[in-house]
């Protein structure tokens, strides 16, 4: 059994947040500016060296700081590799195997009227960059966003969640001490500290928590006409029909909802399946949940504890809210322990239903429907999820749900691992959130995509003088042939390469008649 030592130190330990001088905050933002104006994060060398730090920080520190993660949410130290360690690794050599590519130059198709200019985008660093980070996986929500950054070649100001308290300690002393202190600065606090930091002005701000604070920082944002980036959450329906293995089914779902004592936004929220399969999708998961955790999941050392008093006492409350436990409820609040629980003959007019409440604990509502089409009803009258799960082996019903409902993710026969993906994006829509990040999707949400046009004056003029008046029906025409595309018939790869002679052809034949010599 966990000694109740450690929720005493973690009481105490409260009062030592490292509480940054809110009166320091506009200087750190100044000084965080004039770094970005000399250009120094620019360089490709220069962002390597600071990925290849924060590499180093993580080996070097692996102890420190999941023992912090330890002290703030109960997690062990290989729970804590598995679920922040590996997926931080995984995005900082992502980043810096693919820097040199992401950086260059992205060349654009052309039309006719472009055939001899230079197109392309190139991604250029967005300025001064704040990350609001959340609490729940507190070294990878920091890490992650903060990788996509200093590969975007921008200044960060980091502010890890008050909450977890010495994980934001120990992400304030040691990022320092790898990184550039003058490029990048972590500022703990709590809500004082977070409202002095929205008063300044920022090129991006990126917020992963709830949509209630999310909606303060967009008007903050919307005061410079800032851009935002927000991971919000939610409540992430998961649809089981007949066709699922059952099994599977039960063991991925146990892990999702009780993994790090269901504090995850992508975890699934509710359940949404027929009579006839519910007993027997219950029974799969009851005894995953004793495999993972033993008869008595309080005394494994795999199963964290909600973060604090707080969000102990709002979880605790929804047990009352109705409908029949067939697992768990048992909770200790000196312990700040709540068992896997499951919650069947749910109604919607119960408050663990309600579309305000996103669980964001040990608690799994089952919710019978009739068939796919009452779920998809059931899901389309809701807000739109971070993440949508669906356990079906029949392909119709996966183009259904594919085509017919919105969610920021969705994984047929699985949960949350799509996280992991990094050639996926990651992100919400509506309720949910807005942009995406990880691997270059993360690169290009922090980076500005400048459109570059490159023309030759003494070849194109003759061609483009055109566009000057007097606006004759010559030149109108000629202008009308140029700019306006056809309409696709149906093309393969000869069509193109014959469209590609043809337009060569005709801009040479333009030219001439312009009276311009090709030799």
């Amino acid at each position: 059994k966990r000694p109740n030592k450690l929720i005493d130190d973690m009481a105490s330990d409260m009062a030592t947040l490292n509480q940054t001088d809110t009166s320091e905050i506009p200087q750190i933002v100044a000084r965080l500016r004039e770094a970005f104006n000399t250009g120094r994060t620019r360089s490709k060398e220069y962002r390597l060296a600071q990925l290849k730090s924060i590499n180093r920080m993580l080996d070097e520190n692996e102890d420190q700081l999941t023992t912090a993660v330890c002290n703030d949410l109960r997690r062990t130290k290989n729970d804590t590799m598995f679920m922040e360690f590996f997926s931080s690794k995984a995005e900082l050599v992502t980043a810096i195997n693919n820097l040199d590519e992401w950086m260059k130059p992205e060349y654009v198709k052309k039309d006719l009227a472009n055939l001899i200019n230079s197109l392309y985008i190139q991604r250029e660093p967005l300025g001064v960059v704040c990350l609001l980070s959340a609490w729940n996986f507190p070294i990878t929500l920091v890490l992650k966003p903060l990788i996509a950054n200093i590969a975007a070649g921008n200044v960060v100001l980091v502010k890890p969640s008050d909450l977890a308290v010495h994980t934001s300690n120990a992400l304030a002393e040691l990022i320092p001490q790898y990184l550039d202190p003058e490029c990048y600065a972590v500022v703990p606090g709590g809500v004082p500290v977070s409202q002095v930091i929205l008063k300044e002005r920022f090129d991006h701000i990126m917020y992963t928590g709830g949509s209630e604070v999310a909606k303060i920082i967009m008007k903050a944002a919307a005061e410079h006409l800032t851009p935002v980036t927000l991971e919000l959450g939610g409540k992430n329906p998961c649809y089981v029909d007949s066709s699922a293995n059952l099994r599977v089914a039960g063991r991925r779902i146990a892990w999702g909802r009780y993994t790090n004592c269901g504090q995850i936004c992508l975890a699934p929220d509710y359940i949404l399946c027929q009579q006839s399969i519910k007993d027997e999708l219950v029974g799969h998961i009851i005894a995953a949940v004793k495999e993972y955790f033993g008869e008595d999941p309080k005394n494994s050392n795999d199963y964290p504890r909600m973060i604090n008093q707080r969000h102990f006492d709002r979880v605790e409350a929804l047990l009352k809210g109705g409908g029949v436990t067939v697992l768990g409820g048992e909770t200790d609040k000196d312990d700040l322990y709540i068992a896997p629980t499951i919650i069947t003959d749910v109604e919607l007019k119960d408050a663990i239903m309600d579309e305000e409440n996103e669980i964001f604990g040990p608690i799994l509502p089952i919710v019978v429907v009739d068939d796919l089409d009452k779920a998809i009803e059931f899901i389309n009258k809701r807000e739109k999820p971070l993440a949508l799960y669906a356990f079906t082996s029949d392909s119709a019903a996966k183009e259904k749900i594919t085509t017919r409902t919105s969610s920021g993710g969705l994984s047929f026969n699985d949960v949350m691992v799509h996280f992991a993906v990094l050639t996926l994006p990651f992100g919400g829509v509506g309720n949910s959130g807005q942009g995406a990040y990880h691997g270059k999707f993360g690169f290009d949400a922090f980076s500005h995509k400048k459109a570059c046009y490159s023309t030759f004056p003494a070849m194109t003029e003759p061609l483009m003088k055109i566009r000057y008046p007097p606006y004759t029906d010559r030149n109108i025409n000629i202008a009308k042939s140029l700019l306006i595309p056809k309409e696709k018939s149906g093309s393969n790869w000869m069509s193109n390469v014959f469209l590609t002679i043809a337009a060569a052809v005709v801009l040479a034949a333009l030219l001439h008649f312009l009276g311009y010599s090709l030799y």
